[in-house]
Parts: structure tokens; sequence; C-alpha cells
């Protein structure tokens, strides 16, 4: 039986070489036992792809850490693009390193969420990067988080970068404080979105697409609704995973982040962001 599935991969990496203030993972540091646990990993999830021809298939790879800068996921992206199976590949990042591996993938497929950290790079340099990207046909978003005090450089980033390039602001919302309503005026200028994302939205008993046509998994296979839900429902190295993923409420209060809400049905976000829902483009960002 084929099927069209959307897959959250998180493997164990947690390493990143930023450290911005406001992340867990900053400056995280692997042991090569570590990294190699999770190239493995990697490499096995790739060949069940590999395997899945009767399928239509989208991954969006979101580790905790900075994924691309590893030669694995350059090579995993890679590969993954080239397979019949495969509509899309997403991956978020910070985009500092060299872009040449692109050139290996195939570009039709690819696509990439890439996040500005104003205290980790310049603006012209990431600015180049997003250049690049679309010299070469990569569809991309482009965001940052919503910190009050990096305001006025994430409007000068908005005046600079192209207008067919979407800017999205994530609320700092783990900072417990409130956006002053000029402050919230202007990053909703920025993002019109803006708004979705100070919100918790009230999720429990509610329709979504997690753990049907949209699955997270980990680096041992095992599946789960979405990155929040820590119930797993199942592996996709079982001969029957298909028969756990259907559709049910969600039990968990509430959804903040946005790669778990936008697939909340009472939202009609899907209507919104259409083919671009995993690398977050708003479909009229696509007619610019």
């Amino acid at each position: 039986m084929s099927m069209k599935l959307s897959i959250l991969y998180r493997g164990p990496l947690s390493s990143c070489n930023y450290d911005c203030h406001y992340c867990p993972f900053a400056k995280v540091h692997e042991t090569a036992a570590e990294l190699k646990t999770d190239r493995r990993a990697l490499e096995k999830f790739g060949d069940w792809i590999s395997t899945r021809k009767q399928d239509r298939l989208s991954i969006f790879f979101t580790p905790w850490g900075e994924a691309l800068t590893r030669r694995w996921y350059q090579e995993a992206i890679c590969h993954l693009t080239s397979l019949d199976q495969i509509e899309k590949v997403v991956a978020q990042t910070n985009l500092s390193y060299n872009l040449d591996w692109i050139e290996n993938a195939n570009a039709q497929k690819l696509a990439l969420w890439c996040t500005y950290h104003p205290s980790q790079t310049t603006r012209k340099k990431f600015l180049s990067q997003s250049q690049q990207l679309s010299q070469r046909g990569i569809s991309h978003s482009v965001g940052t988080v919503g910190l009050p005090e990096d305001l006025e450089e994430i409007e000068q980033l908005r005046r600079e970068l192209p207008p067919d390039i979407y800017l999205w602001v994530n609320a700092y919302k783990s900072s417990g404080k409130k956006y002053n309503d000029d402050t919230l005026k202007r990053f909703e200028t920025i993002d019109p979105l803006f708004q979705l994302n100070t919100q918790y939205h009230s999720s429990l008993g509610r329709s979504c697409r997690c753990g049907s046509s949209v699955i997270s998994v980990d680096g041992t296979g095992t599946i789960f609704r979405c990155h929040f839900m820590k119930e797993p429902i199942g592996n996709i190295y079982e001969s029957d995973f298909e028969s756990h993923l259907q559709e049910s409420p969600c039990t968990n209060q509430t959804c903040g982040c946005h790669i778990g809400y936008v697939h909340m049905d009472d939202l009609e976000l899907y209507s919104v962001f259409q083919e671009g829902i995993l690398e977050r483009i708003p479909f009229h960002y696509r007619q610019v």
C-alpha cells in the first residue's frame, strides 16, 4: 500500500557551532563516538527511505543543533533528493558553511529553513548566503528570534532581503515577558503571521494531522505523533508501522511551536502555506 507522508527527522545530534544565549544547545560538543552514532542512524534512515519506492515522502530535518555543517547530512540530502519517491527535503539551518555541496542535490526537491542569529554572524554574511541559495535555485525562508533588542536589526534585514523571501519571526516566549504594543506592531509589520507565534494554542482534543500524514521520527526509528508528544506509536523499521498511523485528537493542553501548530486543522494554515508548509513559506511569496 502506498502512502503520502511527511517525516520530521530528529536524530541524536545536538552539537552546534553557535552559542546563542537563548539556546540550550549552544556550543555543545559531542564525542567522536556520539557523532558516529548519529551518522549511522542517519544512514539507516536513508537506506529505509530508499526502499519505500511506492510512497510519496517529504523529509524535514529538525536537529537540536546544526546538522548541515556535517558531511553525512550533506550527503544524505543529496542522495534523498535524487530519489523518485521523495517530493521534498527540508532542513533547519543557520547557513554557517560553504554551500558548494548543494550543487550535488536536486534543487527542485530541496528547501531550507534558514535562521539568522545576529549575535553569531553579520547581516552581510547571512544575506550573501541567502543570495547564493537563490542563485542555485534553492527555495528558502529566512527567520530569526524576536528579541526586542534585535528589532532594528531585524527590520534592516527585512529591508535588504528580496521581497520574495519570507522573513518569519519566532516570539521569545520562554522569557515570560510580554511584547509592548509598539514592539508587537513592528514585528507584525515584518512578519504578518507573528501574532500566531506569540501564543500557546489550545490543542487538547483538537484535530491535527500529526500522527497520520505527519510524524516525528528519532534516530532509532521510533515514531511519535510530533516532537512535542513523548508517547511512541511505533517504529518505521517495523513491517507494519503504517497500521499505527491514524487520525486522533491531540492529547497536549497547548501547542506553541510553529512546527507543531502549523498542522492543527483549526488554524487552517495549510491554506496559507500550501506546498511550502514544511519550509515555512506562505503561498503568496511564491507568486511575488
